[in-house]
Order: structure tokens, then sequence, then C-alpha cells
């Protein structure tokens, strides 16, 4: 078993000039960036579709004599709850079918199933028991897009450029929400409340079915793709620990009850259902909290929301970057990896800080900015994080379980997600006249979760161990 991802210098030296150069008599095309493109896309679409659901929150919970459906927080937090719940249970699937049908055709059926849900949540009227089930339906949908992501930069990128384009994918989460953050409030300013909602899912439903145009057109395995030359083919598989793991095909078969028995499948469940509801919370809750904490009307928490996922984005990118120095300073891979998470981990601990600079009595007017900026430091460490734990898998995997791997802990995720959402809820309602309060126990654990997830998952891996034997 090999235990160390390096290769020698000399060797590296040679596929990286003949990739560079073309020297096989086809120039590199660096085509692996544009389908990172087509992944950061899909993700913003699966993350604006997912986000519309916070900014509804205000007239869902509004009472029925004020125009509104009458839920209260918790019963809000059922419904986010749900589409959580569904979104880890099918997660676990879906990551098998992908493995087995490819990632072209899965990511294409993914989004085609979320933007037709979607847009039918605008036809469900007041009935929380209908939103439910088709909010369920919608999750089934969304739970393809990060197996499938995943597994595509795995087929893509080497293992030291992996972090980097899950960085760039993974930060279409932040694009999604700031384009929900742009376009709900005006929606609902515009037609009212009682007709904006559903224009909302009607509109952010419908934006996904032009990217299948150029999924359909631009996307093949790089095995078969014809702007993919031999160079090239081999600079992406430089860090491959075998040569089985390198040819392997985007239909290759794994035995799915086999990786229950490995140590590093639990170390990326436990990072997943550990820190996942985080983002969650920022996702559902932010909008609510800005309402509570400064009275913030729909339109005003357009900007907040907008900063902290713009931010966010770049933390995410810049997390996927330290690796690929630490790689290329002499660090082995997982060394890099884990080094960069416990890094990451420790920007969190500045949420703690939020309901103290939230406080409007003893910073006025800056409040506000001063505690949305502390978010904005835990939402950015998320996207970093989340970067680099999703690269574990195929650091420790070969590529015809990634999807699979993916796929369970991304039901882990979602399990975390379920928990903190109801969490969220409960305190909510039980701190309905000092909401304050509510938000700072949530805080609490937003900042200290990271350390855990990290420190679980050392103590699972201590070192690299890929897996050869599947």
């Amino acid at each position: 078993m090999v235990h160390d991802d390096q290769r020698p210098m000399a060797i590296e030296s040679t596929i990286r000039g003949t990739a560079a150069s073309g020297t096989f008599g086809t120039p590199a095309s660096r085509f692996r960036w544009v389908i990172c493109a087509l992944l950061f896309f899909s993700t913003t679409v699966n993350y604006m579709d997912r986000q519309v659901i916070s900014y509804l929150k205000e007239y869902f919970c509004r009472s029925v004599a004020q125009g509104g459906f009458g839920w209260s927080n918790s019963e809000f937090a059922y419904l986010t709850s749900f589409f959580t719940g569904f979104y880890a249970g099918v997660s676990i699937f879906a990551g098998r079918v992908i493995d087995r049908i490819g990632t072209k055709l899965g990511l294409a059926l993914s989004l085609i199933v979320w933007s037709i849900c979607g847009m039918a949540n605008a036809f469900v009227g007041s009935v929380l028991r209908m939103h439910l089930i088709v909010r369920s339906a919608f999750a089934v949908g969304e739970a393809g897009n990060f197996p499938a992501s995943i597994k595509t930069v795995a087929e893509w990128f080497p293992k030291r450029e992996r972090a980097l384009a899950t960085a760039i994918f993974n930060a279409g989460s932040n694009a999604g929400a700031m384009v929900a953050a742009l376009l709900v409030p005006p929606l609902l300013v515009y037609y009212g409340d009682a007709a904006g909602w559903k224009m909302a899912f009607l509109i952010t439903g419908a934006l996904g079915f032009p990217w299948l145009i150029f999924w359909f057109w631009l996307y093949n395995p790089p095995s078969k793709h014809p702007k993919i030359s031999t160079s090239e083919l081999q600079y992406i598989h430089i860090d491959d620990e075998t040569t089985g793991d390198a040819q392997e095909g985007d239909h290759a078969k794994v035995s799915w009850w086999r990786l229950f028995r490995y140590r590093q499948l639990w170390a990326f469940f436990a990072g997943k259902f550990m820190t996942d509801g985080i983002w969650w919370f920022y996702l559902f809750w932010l909008p609510d909290y800005l309402n509570k904490q400064f009275h913030m009307t729909k339109e005003q928490v357009m900007m907040p929301t907008f900063i902290v996922y713009g931010v966010a984005i770049a933390g995410s990118i810049y997390g996927g970057k330290i690796p690929m120095t630490l790689i290329e300073r002499g660090m082995s891979v997982y060394k890099a990896r884990m080094t960069t998470m416990f890094l990451i981990a420790c920007f969190p601990l500045l949420v703690l800080l939020t309901q103290f600079f939230g406080d409007v009595d003893r910073f006025g007017g800056a409040a506000a900015a001063l505690a949305v900026a502390m978010i904005a430091v835990g939402a950015t460490a998320h996207q970093a994080w989340s970067a680099n734990l999703f690269t574990t898998v195929s650091d420790m995997f070969p590529k015809k379980a990634i999807a699979s791997v993916t796929g369970i802990g991304t039901m882990a995720g979602g399990i975390g997600g379920v928990l903190v959402q109801l969490v969220a809820g409960r305190l909510t309602d039980a701190f309905l006249k000092t909401p304050q309060t509510a938000y700072f126990f949530m805080f609490v654990l937003c900042a200290l979760v990271y350390l855990a997830a990290w420190a679980m998952m050392k103590a699972l891996v201590p070192s690299h161990r890929p897996i050869t034997d599947l």
C-alpha cells in the first residue's frame, strides 16, 4: 500500500513540461477549467433555488390576519428540516447512482428534477403539509449536485489542483445565495408578498434549464474528449497512486457496503455531519436574524446577505489555494490538506463575538455592520473548510468510489443540518421575546464545531492512507 502521494520531482517536471508545451502533438487546452466553470454554474443554480425559502420566512410566519400563512418558527424549521432530511437520505443513493450511470447524465437528471420541483412549490398554496411534500421532492433532485461535481473534479484534475477546483465550483453556493438575495426581495416588492413568493419559485426554478444546453454540448470524460491531448491527460493523472486508478472508467463498479469498513469514510462522515449544518443555518436563518436583531425589512436584509456570501466566495477560493501552495513547497497532499483545515477551523472562533458586536446599545449604528462582519468570517471559513473537506475523498479513495463516498458524507451533513434546523427553530420559539439569546447559543455552536470536527477526523485518520483494495 502506498502511503505517500508525492511523486519524484524529475518525473513531475517532465510531465508538467510536456503538458505545458504539447510535445505529444496537441497543445494543452486547460479545458478542465471550462468543466469547472460548468460545475460552478450548476452549483449556483442549486443554491439559488434552495435559498429562496429563507427570504419567504417572514411572509410564511406572518399571521393570517396580516395576510401571511400563520406558521410558527418551529413549523418553518420543519419545512427546512424535511428538505434537509430528504436531501440527506437521498444523497447516499444519488452518489451510488452517479457512480453507475456517470456524471454527465447524473448531474443533468438532478438539475431537471430539482428545477421542476422548485417551480412546483409555487402551486401548493399555504398548506404546510403540501410544502413539505414538494420541498422533499425538490431535495431528491438537489442531492445529486455535489456527488456528481466532486466525481467530475476527481476525473478532470490532478490531486494538487482539486481543492482549488472544488473551491471554485463550491463558490457557486455563495453565488447562488447572492443571486437569490438580489432577486427574491425585489420580486416580493414588485408583485407583492401574496404573488411574489410564487414568482420567486417559478423564476428561480426556470433559470436552471439553459445550463443543460452547455452541459450536453461541452461535457465528456477527459479520456474521450476531443479537446484533451495525451500530455494533458497525463498531467491530470500525475498524482494518482496507481495506474488502475488513473484508467478507471466513468461507470466502474464498487462494492458500496465495503466502503463502511474504512476509517477514511468515517472521517469524512464526521467532518460533514458536524459542520454542514452550520452552512444550512446561515442559508436559512440569516435573514431572520437580521430582521429580529436589527429590525431590518426584507429590502434591507438584501445587502448584508449579499455581502456575507460575496466575501465567502473569495475565502472559498483562497482556502482552495492554500494546500496547493503547501504541496508545491514539498508537503505531502494529506498533510497539506489537514494543516489547511486546522488553520481554517480557527477562524470561526470570531463568530463568538457576533452578539457582542451586535449590541446596538454598545455600538449604535455600527452594530449591524460589525455583527455581519463576524458572520461573514464564519461563512467564509465554512466554504474554505468545505472545499478542502470534499477533496479529502479524492485524496484517499479511487475514482470509481468518489461519488458514492461523497453521497454518504452528504447524507451525514444533511442529518447534521436537520438537527441544527430543529435546534434553531426550538430556540427562536423558546426565546420569542429575546431572540438575541437564541441566536447567541446558535453562534456559539457555529464557532466551536470546526475544531471539534478537525480533531475527530485527525483521530480517525492520523496519516495518509489511500484505499487501494476496493
